[in-house]
């Protein structure tokens, strides 16, 4: 009997920045996606606001795709004949909602080379704020762990999972991870700082929450500059969309980006408001070209 696969509890900056997939070489061997931080994954549970949904297929013979925001950015979601269970509760929820979602990643490569990596859900149900702020909180854990066991693996300079499971790693992480430097490199660390601290930020907002990692791991990658969102402009946005919401299905965002060069936000500082007020499920995009307050 085949041993279930564990959901990993991971961000999905992480997540959707991961490329490499392994297949052991046995015949019903799981496949796996490698995160840059040397998660093995076959299975998530994510968490966080389902902000719209889409059937893709028939009336007869639905096909959803739905995305689920987090701290860090989206998680992408697909259910369709083979996952009943979740298309029907897809089916039933009305974003914006919280939603917990359990299920396998998959993995789409077009012509271009890129990679697009989605949950194929076994269920998703709807949360509270207790349930999203839990599973927030351990998948900071679980970052940090990676991180931990990403400063082992560069301390050993060429060591082997063997040597990483001698230190503490659990032993898939030790293989996840050597698989990772090998072929990611050396991660940009400071990114997933970041991550880090916005999603303590969001569970902490009333603190300034400082992890004290930057210089700890400065020797693993370059510090990236963060152009850092400024909050009365991020209020202006807000203001602007529920003003241009007439119908209340959202605002265009042709006219909220001409509304904004009025108060002297570029477009391009809008096109970054507005991804960082969506990260942190504050908006979302209901429609295609339309914005709309959480």
């Amino acid at each position: 009997m085949m041993r279930r696969e564990p959901a990993w509890r991971l961000f999905s900056a992480e997540l959707n920045s991961s490329s490499m997939t392994y297949k052991g070489e046995e015949e019903k061997s799981p496949s796996y996606l490698i995160t840059p931080l040397g998660a093995k994954v076959n299975r998530v549970l994510a968490a966080g606001v389902l902000t719209d949904k889409e059937n893709v297929g028939s009336e007869d013979e639905p096909m959803w795709r739905a995305r689920v925001n987090d701290p860090s950015g989206s998680f992408y979601v697909n259910a369709g004949r083979y996952q009943p269970e979740a298309s029907a509760a897809l089916a039933d929820l009305e974003p914006p909602k919280l939603v917990a979602v359990v299920g396998k990643v998959r993995t789409f490569s077009p012509d271009d080379g890129r990679v697009f990596v989605s949950i194929r859900p076994e269920s998703i149900v709807e949360v509270d704020e207790a349930a999203r702020e839990a599973w927030v909180l351990e998948a900071c854990r679980s970052t940090m762990e990676r991180m931990r066991a990403l400063r082992l693996a560069l301390a050993a300079d060429g060591g082997t999972a063997e040597d990483l499971v001698k230190q503490g790693v659990p032993r898939q992480l030790a293989s996840g991870m050597t698989m990772a430097l090998d072929y990611y490199g050396v991660p940009d660390s400071g990114r997933y700082i970041r991550v880090l601290q916005e999603a303590f930020r969001f569970l902490l907002p009333d603190d300034d929450v400082d992890l004290g990692l930057t210089e700890d791991v400065s020797a693993i990658a370059e510090k990236e500059e963060r152009s850092e969102v400024d909050v009365d402009a991020e209020d202006s946005i807000m203001e602007l969309i529920d003003e241009l919401d007439s119908d209340g299905k959202g605002a265009p965002i042709s006219n909220l980006i001409d509304e904004a060069q009025n108060k002297g936000i570029s477009e391009v500082e809008f096109e970054e408001i507005s991804n960082s007020l969506m990260d942190k499920g504050l908006i979302y995009e209901p429609v295609l070209g339309k914005l709309k307050r959480i």
